[in-house]
């Protein structure tokens, strides 16, 4: 008979093999050895229970080990386990009447305390989520005012009328959004000699530029760099922009900015509305405009690079960045790859 982990099986399975070896031994005769391949054990641990059992009897065949109080504690049921699996998916601790943000192992150990009265170790609560596939996870900022169901008309119906609009008219859609860059933003990381942080030397001035920029899922990209905050005269001035670069006509699809929605804007794009139309994201957001993405890889090259001693510096850097980026048309319809923008690929 094949050998066994003892400890894989229960107690009761124990003592009955123990009890099966002792009467192969002293009731028919055979060998400890014969017993011990009978049960699936050495000759070794037979031996021993020969020599208890004539020490201490029957008794000697039961397991010694003491019953825990907490046996069956540290163990949720399936139902239970279902019911914690539901919580941490569905809702946040807070809607819970927990005074946390997010799901964590500790958090989830407070739970199950006190929805189900089980306390359950840090370690266990963990095997546990890794079991059920939760992962921990660096969590989305989203404004308390988003309306969810905006979103998903915008996704399902709006964005949809003004794709097939754009394919009846033979117009373009661009996405337009805009951001800041500054000297003072964060430095990428970079390796050195363990105890040797690298120290990065740049003037103590604060210098910055502004981008608006819009993209389009066919790889298109155009942008201006000005001084300060977006006001009704440059966004004006970019749309004329927008306008001259293309052929045909465009249909500009940007955020709920103030500037936006301005009478100035408003006028000036109904006298130009055979050139071009403004379309409006959902507010709060900003996941589903793919310019977001060229935001985000802008301010990763320009870390990296040598930090600027003028306005003009930063200007210049962040002029050749762009228009490297411009002629990298791939790159520009990669941002569109993305989960939360693939509905405008």
């Amino acid at each position: 008979m094949e050998r066994r982990d003892f400890r894989s099986l229960g107690r009761a399975a124990q003592e009955a093999l123990r009890a099966r070896a002792i009467y192969l031994v002293l009731q028919t005769g055979k060998s400890q050895g014969d017993a011990a391949e009978a049960v699936g054990v050495s000759r070794q641990v037979v031996n021993r229970w020969v020599q208890r059992y004539t020490a201490s009897g029957a008794d000697s065949l039961l397991d010694g080990r003491r019953l825990s109080s907490r046996r069956g504690q540290g163990r949720l049921t399936p139902l239970e386990a279902r019911r914690v699996q539901g919580w941490v998916r569905d809702k946040c601790p807070d809607q819970l009447k927990l005074p946390y943000v997010l799901w964590t192992a500790g958090v989830v150990g407070e739970l199950i305390w006190r929805r189900l009265g089980k306390r359950l170790g840090l370690s266990t609560v963990q095997l546990y989520l890794r079991r059920w596939q939760f992962t921990p996870q660096k969590p989305l900022s989203r404004a308390t005012q988003r309306s969810d169901a905006a979103v998903s008309t915008w996704l399902k119906q709006d964005y949809p009328k003004i794709a097939r609009r754009a394919k009846r008219e033979k117009a373009l859609i661009y996405w337009g959004d805009e951001t800041g860059i500054s000297n003072q933003d964060p430095v990428g990381r970079g390796y050195a000699p363990k105890g040797q942080t690298p120290v990065v030397r740049k003037t103590a001035q604060k210098l910055s530029t502004s981008v608006i920029s819009a993209v389009n899922n066919r790889g298109l990209l155009r942008f201006m760099c000005y001084k300060g905050a977006l006001n009704a005269a440059l966004f004006i001035s970019f749309l004329r922009r927008l306008i001259k670069s293309g052929r045909g006509k465009l249909l500009l699809i940007v955020d709920n900015l103030r500037v936006h929605h301005s009478v100035k804007v408003s006028q000036w794009v109904q006298a130009h509305r055979e050139e071009i139309e403004l379309f409006f994201l959902p507010p709060y957001a900003p996941e589903h405009n793919p310019d977001e993405y060229l935001n985000n890889d802008l301010k990763q090259q320009m870390k990296n690079l040598p930090k600027p001693d003028s306005r003009k510096q930063l200007v210049d850097t962040t002029l050749s960045v762009m228009r490297s980026l411009q002629r990298r048309s791939a790159r520009i319809c990669a941002y569109f790859h993305a989960e939360d923008v693939r509905y405008a690929a």
